[in-house]
Formats: structure tokens, C-alpha cells, sequence
């Protein structure tokens, strides 16, 4: 028995499923809901020239010099993921590969043109209260 041709629509079928199924992938995980509260944050839990991704509440809080804490939405601007990690060159999405300054929140590589918007830090002692 001889083995099926494919026609060339059953090719471009299937190219389209893929394509949707890659661009699924790229898509952001789930919607971004302000919620306008606060989340509290151990400042021992975020290190000098390093920072904390706190994904569930979608905010970064970083110290980029000893003593000063800032915050960030964890919302990437370019396609709405969340930040991966801070790393010693910045706050990085992986989704795309945006990198964000820490001391600021602008772009520095990728796809992103929009900094990451701050947020409210509050130095409480031992604990920041960051707003979300």
C-alpha cells in the first residue's frame, strides 16, 4: 500500500495550529489586577545590588546601594509577564529578555521601551511595606 500524500491544505492546517500554539506560548500567563493593598517584606530578604520578585503580588523590590529599597511593578511593559529574577545587571523578564535598570525601572535591552512602573516602599525597621 502506498503512503498518503499530504495536501497542501493539511500543510498549511497544521502550520497554522502551530504558529497559534508558539504564540500562545509568548502570551502573558494571566491578566495583571491591581489590588491596591500592600504586601510586607523582610529587608534581610533583599540584598545589596540584588532584589526580591515577589511574583504573586507582582512587585520587584530591589536595594541597588546599601540602605535604599525601591519598588517596581513586576509587570513587564512589553507583553505583561511577570519578571523572572533580579540579576547583577538588572531586573530581567524572561518571557522576551527585557532588562530593567534597578535604580530606576527603565529599559536597558529587548523588546521593552516602557519602564517598569515604581511603587511605594515604606522602611518600617525591619520590614518594608511595599504597595502593589
Amino acid at each position: 500500500m502506498l503512503p498518503a500524500m499530504t495536501t497542501r491544505r493539511e500543510v498549511l492546517i497544521t502550520g497554522a495550529a502551530i504558529a497559534t500554539s508558539l504564540l500562545a506560548a509568548c502570551s502573558p500567563e494571566t491578566e495583571v489586577v491591581p489590588t491596591g493593598g500592600t504586601v510586607e517584606v523582610p529587608k534581610s530578604d533583599v540584598p545589596v545590588g540584588g532584589g526580591v520578585v515577589l511574583a504573586d503580588a507582582r512587585v520587584v523590590v530591589v536595594q541597588p546601594e546599601e540602605g535604599t529599597f525601591l519598588a517596581y511593578s513586576a509587570v513587564c511593559t512589553h507583553q505583561h509577564c511577570v519578571v523572572r529574577e533580579v540579576r547583577d545587571d538588572g531586573i530581567y523578564c524572561a518571557c522576551h529578555g527585557s532588562l530593567f535598570d534597578s535604580s530606576d525601572g527603565s529599559p536597558i535591552e529587548g523588546p521593552a521601551t516602557q519602564p517598569l512602573p515604581g511603587t511605594a516602599v515604606q522602611d518600617t525597621g525591619d520590614v518594608l511595606v511595599v504597595s502593589t
